[in-house]
């Protein structure tokens, strides 16, 4: 933001901010209690029948929660960039944002009458759900460049997502009331979606009190085909592709790790349930580590980016999920050698729930980085086009990689299918060595909008 000395304007700023951040408080009651923590087991444990005798009886139920998601993101992938420039041309990012937000608390809330073998009903409930979700992911994040000035971002996405983690666990907190995940108990499980829903809709109002609508005029008449205009300019984006060579080169980058993001985030405590067999205790515990993790990371890691650069920072977050990835797939054999050098008598499920922190550490710190270098590469007549297009990129390979996981996780093992996850961080990693960050941000200082 520019160094302004009116005590007033950055009280104003920092309110707007402030409204902003609580965006992230908020939604993070949906991502966290329905697609990570508490309904992704409800639905792949008791809403889908389990397959008596198989080796892993939930495998149809992974199944279909991933191609629930899987569906929900290929829609956003249609919408996001022409929404994204709908909202920069009509100046109206606050109308989609709020649109978007009701439409999550809607779905969520109608989480309540899903009933054992409901499945339809709950794939659909959750893919509009998340879809509502992951479009105002989208609409909030292209406000960010107009939030500060491009040196300001990293620390500014980095508030948000450490915030939003908190939100995270406020809401956990009131699921966890419901008690255990059983068919006896499915009366009090299925109030999990109006908790959330009710949780999402009251903590997002300052948003809407706080955050200001950018207006930038393009001297158009209001009298015209938003859609049309939309497409228009999604297609010129992409025609002067070659002047943003480096955003183009981070989105590909950006592909592979939103496509690892997905699978953990949607399968993190399916994993520990299924795989390493963690217990209520564990899984309080994880989720806790995970929350407090993610915040450290989302803070940390923003305070580096504006450091030493967002591209480093970013890359710094990809070698962190390898080494995550490595210590998860050997917890077995690491947790023996630990017991034998050090005579301890630690478990797998706990030795599993520490090393969990590194990926909550990781969840903040990439996420915050991924956006806030979209943030620096973005002129601000077009942030979000260039932010939908972040949501393509990112909506995309979160479809891509929970439709291959999904598959995949028929044919071997659980554990087995998560090398997949190393591998989509790996590449990533290799194709980010490409971008230039300071020919990334002089393109998008240099750019003029043609009228």
């Amino acid at each position: 933001m520019s160094k302004d000395k009116n005590p007033e304007a950055k009280k104003k700023k920092n309110r707007e901010i402030f409204g902003w951040c609580m965006f992230d408080f908020a939604n993070s009651s949906y991502t966290t209690v329905i697609i990570s923590v508490v309904y992704c087991e409800i639905f792949t444990r008791l809403v889908v029948p389990s397959e008596v005798g198989s080796d892993n009886p939930f495998r149809m139920g992974n199944t279909l929660w991933a191609w629930a998601l899987a569906a929900s993101y290929l829609f956003v992938v249609v919408t996001g960039p022409i929404f994204g420039a709908i909202t920069d041309y009509s100046s109206k990012k606050k109308l989609f944002l709020f649109l978007s937000y009701i439409g999550c608390v809607i779905a969520t809330f109608l989480l309540y009458y899903v009933e054992p073998g409901m499945i339809w009903m709950g794939m659909i409930l959750v893919a509009f759900s998340n879809f509502f979700f992951a479009s105002g992911e989208n609409f909030a994040s292209s406000f960010l460049p107009f939030l500060g000035s491009k040196e300001d971002l990293g620390k500014i996405s980095g508030y948000a997502w450490g915030i939003g983690y908190f939100g995270g666990i406020g809401s956990v907190a009131l699921a966890t009331t419901l008690g255990d995940y059983t068919l006896d108990n499915f009366e009090n499980l299925k109030l999990v979606g109006p908790y959330t829903a009710i949780f999402f809709l009251i903590a997002a109002i300052p948003t809407f009190l706080f955050l200001k609508e950018p207006h930038l005029p393009l001297g158009v008449s209001h009298k015209v085909n938003y859609f049309k205009i939309g497409k228009d300019r999604v297609i010129q984006t992409l025609k002067d592709a070659r002047n943003f060579k480096d955003l183009m080169i981070y989105l590909v980058s950006l592909f592979f790790t939103m496509a690892a993001l997905a699978i953990v985030i949607s399968f993190a405590f399916i994993y520990g349930s299924q795989e390493i067999h963690i217990e209520a205790e564990h899984k309080q515990a994880m989720f806790i580590f995970i929350q407090i993790a993610a915040a450290i990371g989302a803070l940390a890691f923003g305070v580096i980016q504006d450091s030493i650069g967002a591209k480093k920072t970013f890359n710094l977050t990809l070698v962190l999920w390898l080494v995550t990835c490595a210590l998860i797939y050997y917890v077995h054999d690491l947790t023996s050698i630990a017991n034998e050098v050090l005579g301890k008598n630690w478990t797998v499920q706990w030795v599993f729930v520490f090393i969990s922190s590194l990926a909550g550490m990781g969840l903040g710190s990439t996420q915050s980085a991924s956006r806030a270098l979209v943030g620096i590469f973005s002129p601000e007549s077009k942030s979000g086009e260039f932010f939908g297009m972040w949501g393509l990129s990112g909506k995309i390979a979160a479809a891509a990689g929970l439709f291959l996981f999904g598959y995949i996780q028929t044919l071997v093992s659980l554990r087995n299918a998560f090398l997949v996850v190393a591998f989509f961080y790996f590449l990533s990693l290799i194709i980010n060595f490409f971008v230039d960050e300071e020919r990334g941000v002089e393109a998008a200082n240099r750019f003029q909008e043609k009228t």
